[in-house]
């Protein structure tokens, strides 16, 4: 249900200017530099961009002041980058029913161990069980922008998940990849080559032995809502195209 509102943030209008190291950006915020927490660990180079528009939100406590949520991309709509907003604005979409490809189905658990792996999530569906792992697809790609892509730098967390997944389905349980396009005006999902060729190998790899693999997109409005853009992005592997 395209359009739905999952969250509702009280955001602040901030512009970014530089980042200054993994966790930490440096924003201005009402003409004042302020330090904001970045949760997102990819290199995210096609929104650092010094004097872009982005959205923050205040934080007590620590060495920073704010978050960095989002960067201000198409239509004025902001593409979400901070992890933790993602996976709020999904677990919302999860108890709502309105994602396709977990109709009926409830978070039975989160950080779930398996193997030398946490896993994101154990869901109890009808007459089922999955395990799943989440993953954050901030990068565009496609000649009209219309591919959210995973991994913007190389991965060996997602490439251990992605056995772990494996793994999980050859022992006859229910395993799922998903991402979260976290941008306005995508409409399909691939894995970024470049950023690892390893992930994009094992995702081919992962599906054919039957481990399931979903995208859907969400965006965050100016005043702070965050909605489903698309509950079900197409899935293009390399195989693909």
């Amino acid at each position: 249900m395209s359009g739905e509102v999952l969250l509702e943030l009280e955001v602040t209008p901030c512009t970014f200017i530089e980042r200054l190291n993994r966790f930490v950006a440096l924003v201005e915020v009402d003409g004042e530099k302020r330090k904001a927490l970045i949760t997102n660990t990819g290199r995210l180079e096609e929104f650092i961009i010094p004097g872009r528009k982005a959205f923050c939100t205040s934080k007590s406590g620590g060495k920073t002041d704010f978050v960095l949520i989002a960067f201000e991309d198409l239509n004025g709509k902001g593409a979400i980058i901070d992890t933790r907003t993602q996976a709020k604005a999904f677990e919302r979409a999860v108890e709502m029913n309105i994602i396709p490809w977990l109709k009926g189905c409830r978070i039975k658990r989160k950080e779930v161990t398996v193997g030398k792996s946490r896993l994101d999530y154990l869901f109890e569906c009808p007459d089922t069980e999955i395990y799943a792992e989440m993953k954050s697809a901030v990068l565009r790609g496609g000649g009209r922008g219309e591919y959210a892509m995973y991994p913007d730098c190389p991965s060996t967390r997602g490439q251990k998940h992605l056995r772990e997944l494996m793994e999980l389905r050859k022992s006859g349980k229910r395993a799922m990849m998903f991402f979260v396009g976290a941008m306005p005006g995508v409409e399909r999902f691939r894995p970024y080559e470049k950023g690892d060729p390893e992930i994009a190998r094992l995702l081919r790899e992962a599906r054919k032995a039957g481990v399931e693999v979903h995208a859907l997109s969400i965006s965050l409005l100016p005043d702070g809502k965050v909605i489903l853009e698309k509950p079900n992005l197409e899935i293009k592997l390399r195989e693909d195209f």
